[in-house]
């Protein structure tokens, strides 16, 4: 291996590398900071040949046009691909559960594209380790999921506010995303967090966290931009024009709100959200006149311009921060400027709260880390923080502050004036900040971790215990193939007992499984489809195509094509569908084990004809429902998704796999195989066929073979890729 290929998985969309946006939204906070400056990190190791952050595209006048560049370069090996999925509007990350199916789709045709593997794919959030998973399983990769905050916990936090159960699921979607969570502690290769308290009190929480694989990696801070507040004043040191102006921006936005701003500066930077307790750190000002006389302070939630066009929860949050400046009549005293940049401004806001000799506040109870302290601690500046999660572990390590309980705000005071009025003990947390984050808190040390456990993940011995190396890797197959060949079963491969020629079929798929992909397209289910692979002797299926073009599954194993479920449930209303067909006459559902979610099957009565049938499309026509209807046989009626078909199935794998639909041979006996059998594919007849496919004996691209079965199938094979001119790539 010549260097690894990593992608990085964080969908929600309001990513850049170039001045990212962070604290836009509840959706861009420390995770964004997290990923981008691990993307940076470890496209600098040497065994890293390239690493790709793959995010939403987003073309939305609400936000910059920046969003809309479908790659933007970072350096010579890293990039930030955006994916088109669910529409071009912004959507926060909790409405893009339905999506990301579409989203794997589009990843899959752009490796394709690029025509390069990756060795790792590794999620962030519930739903970038969803989409991790899934390239993971495509692909036989390891999996490496980040969880950053799990959902179990913010349900239990959410129903402690007296959130009904009912209200959380609907606005987070929170089944769907502890589901994603549990699945990906299972299946991850390895799970990295940032302190050993995340796994206690977070991961402890899951079903499946005995069995995780973890790694405490914590994140680092980045030394180019957060060094010491002295280093202004050493002999040789200069700023870059950027970081002048910023720190011209930055004091013009503080000094602006202070009667007295060289007073030392109590600080908190985090999103406009609740849980950063922004409320408690005003209040233990507010109602400390000595604090508020020793003291200024400065507040920077979030980035904002009108508040009233703000989400209702920041809109609460930023709110509640002024009425209290209001309530304690804090003019002059505390400033909370409106916005910041994170690259450039940030550190210059915790500089000049360490030149003031002021303290950072970290309000946040139970954080899993703490990025804003070690930011603080690499500038000098010492910190006050909560006594649990990340928060204590850092400063348990870097000896730089006090932890209180920040839910009191009395304590929070005492913390800050206990600090402030102690020059010697401002200066011994100073220094010890600096010296502990340079060496415990590097995202150097963390990359070269990083890559370490990656390496451990391909050697030999691992990687024979390894998850990933259970799974199938049928994508690498299926992008590399030359002609997908997709038989219909039933009457086709086989017919009850007849499986003449069946054999020899098996036989040729073997010799050239290289380069063929063989599938099964039937009209049964998946469970009826397996008791078939049991039955009998069948060529071993890459595909299978079950339920008359309602469900896509790969291998032997059934791994389900999510995507394609996505694909067909586009206007697709089953319910309705039934409860109207109860009053249609002359049908009856079948059996329960005969129904899928997407296809409704009914026995039709011996008597049914040609007129009935024309009542029954005018029946759903005036029902306004849209579906698709076969009849085979006369005796079988199935309805089905407006996009579901075999054919339907067979076009969805072209395009998914990136393969021309000339490259497809599809081969059938009855009606319900006529769209896989038409169109741009090339199609077999076998010589048992149904009459209704007669007239497809005009169609130059099908072949009506002399022989039954899969004797015919093997004859119609031979003929198309003679045909083809294809024997060169067969031989």
């Amino acid at each position: 291996m010549n260097g690894y290929y990593i992608q990085l998985f964080s969908p929600h969309g309001l990513i850049r590398f170039k001045d990212p946006e962070i604290g836009r939204d509840k959706d861009t906070g420390g995770q964004v900071k997290y990923i981008l400056e691990l993307l940076q990190y470890l496209s600098e190791q040497p065994k890293v040949r390239k690493v790709d952050l793959f995010t939403r595209r987003i073309i939305d006048k609400r936000v910059s046009s920046s969003y809309e560049k479908e790659i933007e370069t970072v350096n010579e090996k890293a990039r930030i691909i955006r994916v088109s999925c669910g529409g071009n509007s912004y959507r926060p990350k909790e409405s893009l559960w339905d999506y990301l199916d579409e989203f794997i789709d589009k990843t899959i045709l752009f490796i394709e594209k690029e025509d390069d593997f990756p060795d790792v794919a590794h999620g962030h959030y519930a739903d970038g380790n969803y989409l991790a998973g899934q390239i993971s399983e495509v692909f036989g990769i390891p999996f490496i999921a980040t969880g950053h905050s799990l959902g179990r916990n913010k349900k239990n936090i959410l129903l402690q506010e007296g959130m009904k159960p009912e209200k959380i699921n609907e606005k987070f979607n929170m089944d769907r995303r502890i589901a994603a969570e549990e699945d990906a502690i299972k299946n991850a290769d390895v799970i990295i967090v940032s302190t050993q308290h995340e796994i206690e009190t977070q991961y402890s929480l899951y079903n499946t966290e005995k069995g995780g694989k973890f790694e405490v990696i914590p994140p680092g801070v980045n030394a180019d931009l957060f060094y010491p507040f002295y280093r202004f004043d050493m002999p040789g040191f200069q700023m870059t024009i950027p970081q002048e102006q910023a720190l011209y921006r930055v004091n013009s936005d503080i000094e602006r709100f202070l009667f007295n701003p060289q007073k030392p500066l109590i600080l908190s930077i985090g999103r406009a959200d609740k849980r950063k307790n922004f409320e408690r750190i005003i209040q233990s000002y507010g109602q400390d006149p000595e604090l508020q006389a020793m003291a200024n302070l400065a507040i920077f939630a979030g980035v904002r311009k009108d508040i009233t066009q703000m989400p209702a929860d920041e809109q609460d949050t930023l709110t509640n921060l002024l009425l209290l400046l209001d309530k304690y009549d804090l003019y002059g005293k505390m400033a909370i400027p409106k916005k910041n940049d994170p690259k450039l401004e940030v550190p210059e806001i915790y500089r000049i709260a360490a030149r003031t000799k002021g303290v950072f506040v970290n309000a946040t109870p139970g954080e899993n880390f703490g990025l804003t302290i070690i930011e603080a601690a690499a500038c000098g500046l010492p910190v006050v923080a909560s006594p649990t999660g990340g928060p204590k572990e850092i400063l348990e390590h870097c000896k730089n502050g006090l932890l209180v309980d920040v839910e009191d705000p009395a304590a929070i005071a005492e913390a800050l004036k206990k600090i402030i009025a102690d020059h010697a003990l401002w200066e011994k947390y100073s220094a010890n900040g600096i010296i502990a984050t340079n060496k415990l808190y590097s995202w150097t040390a963390h990359a070269n971790r990083y890559v370490e456990i990656v390496d451990e993940l391909f050697k030999p011995q691992e990687a024979a215990e390894a998850n990933y190396m259970q799974k199938t890797a049928y994508g690498k197959k299926l992008v590399k193939a030359d002609l997908f060949i997709i038989s219909d079963l039933d009457g086709t491969l086989v017919d009850e007992d007849k499986t003449e020629g069946l054999l020899e079929l098996k036989n040729w798929i073997n010799e050239h499984k290289e380069k063929v992909v063989f599938g099964i397209a039937s009209g049964r289910n998946r469970q009826i489809t397996q008791e078939a692979l049991s039955k009998y002797d069948l060529p071993n299926p890459d595909i299978l195509i079950c339920s008359a073009g309602s469900e896509i599954y790969y291998t032997d194993k059934f791994i389900q094509d999510n995507g394609f479920e996505s694909h067909i449930d586009h206007h697709w209303k089953r319910q309705e569908l039934e409860n109207a067909l109860s009053k249609f006459p002359g049908i009856r559902l079948q059996e329960p084990g005969a129904q899928w979610r997407f296809k409704l099957s009914y026995y039709v009565d011996k008597d049914f004809t040609e007129d009935d049938l024309a009542n029954l499309y005018k029946f759903l026509d005036d029902h306004k429902l849209r579906a698709k209807v076969l009849l085979t046989e006369n005796l079988f009626l199935d309805f089905l998704p407006f996009r579901a078909s075999k054919g339907s199935a067979v076009r969805y794998l072209s395009y998914k796999w990136k393969l021309p639909l000339q490259h497809f041979i599809t081969a059938g006996n009855s009606g319900n195989d006529i769209d896989m059998l038409k169109g741009k594919a090339r199609g077999i007849v076998v010589s048992n066929y149904s009459p209704e496919l007669e007239p497809l004996k005009k169609n130059k691209l099908i072949y009506f073979s002399k022989e039954p079965l899969s004797k015919g199938v093997l004859d119609g094979i031979k003929y198309h890729i003679s045909s083809m001119g294809v024997n060169a790539f067969l031989s």
